[in-house]
């Protein structure tokens, strides 16, 4: 199929209607109509039956349906790079982050960048890690702090920090100077759900030490998780970022072992990097160490 082929069968399905399709590709119905046939006569089968109330896409036509929306997808992704290089790489850059580090470490960061380069354009979004790699891996992304867990082919993770999980209690509860997993498994343990990073590291050590989770409810925001402990919903494990947020509101206390996550900087492999990008790298190894001297642990994350 041709690019153009593409084109109209993606608005035929997406709009219903020769008509509909025209508007939105912005030609006449003629148009629309000559390439459907020119499209059908070159793949040798019909996509869609006529009738008087439009178009009805055949099963061929819904067959091929995915493999059209991803390409679209993709020319969408070749337009966004092309309206990039035209406004020059360095006047742009878009960023991501998971919650966590988006709230605490990327507001001081990106102050400082603008304050370097004010007339950088920036875009940040939060999201999930899963949801980052595709960002990045599509080129709408050029780069994305989160904490690290086994990413896909293609992106690339650069170790910033190793920091230690944290414990929280409510304001009113008695509590050991170091709150044990077993102890806080015994009142109220709220988990997250395995499939989490900081559940994943939560699950193995619970095992590690023999302990069966007595709580039956998964959270995978650790800002809920911190609101359920203020509502009388039972103690919780959550990273250092969500733990400083709640400190005024919550006992936070050290976890007996140590618990420890790491926080990476996500790339696309051999993608080049925006010259902001490293200003930015800098500036956010700056800020986590201002964030470790503050969880004043015995043994305080390692920086690179």
């Amino acid at each position: 199929m041709k690019l153009r082929h593409i084109e109209v069968f993606h608005a035929l399905i997406s709009c219903g209607s020769v008509s509909a399709a025209a508007r939105r590709l912005n030609v006449s119905q003629p148009n629309v109509t000559r390439t459907l046939a020119h499209a059908e006569t070159t793949l040798g089968v019909r996509l869609f039956e006529r009738h008087p109330r439009g178009l009805t896409p055949t099963p061929e036509a819904l067959r091929l349906w995915p493999a059209i929306e991803a390409a679209v997808k993709q020319l969408d992704v070749v337009d966004q790079l092309g309206r990039q290089l035209s406004h020059g790489v360095d006047q742009h850059l878009r960023l991501g982050a998971s919650h966590a580090p988006g709230h605490l470490v990327m507001p001081g960061a990106l102050i400082a960048l603008q304050r370097r380069l004010p007339a950088l354009e920036i875009e940040l979004v939060t999201s999930h890690f899963s949801t980052l790699c595709d960002e990045l891996l599509s080129h709408r992304l050029d780069m994305a702090l989160a904490f690290e867990q086994p990413a896909p082919e293609g992106i690339e993770c650069e170790h910033l920090m190793r920091a230690p999980m944290k414990a929280l209690l409510p304001p009113d509860m008695d509590a050991p100077t170091h709150a044990t997993l077993e102890w806080l498994n015994a009142n109220g343990l709220i988990l997250m759900p395995e499939e989490d990073p900081l559940g994943t590291l939560l699950g193995q050590a619970l095992q590690a030490e023999g302990l069966t989770p007595a709580a039956r409810l998964r959270v995978k925001t650790y800002s809920v998780i911190a609101e359920l402990v203020i509502a009388g919903g039972g103690t919780g494990i959550v990273d250092p970022f969500t733990a400083e947020r709640y400190r005024d509101r919550l006992q936070v206390l050290p976890l007996t072992p140590e618990l420890n996550m790491n926080v990476a900087l996500l790339r696309a492999r051999h993608v080049p990097w925006p010259h902001a990008a490293n200003q930015l790298r800098t500036l956010l190894v700056d800020q986590l160490a201002i964030h470790a001297q503050r969880w004043q642990t015995d043994s305080p994350p390692g920086i690179r």
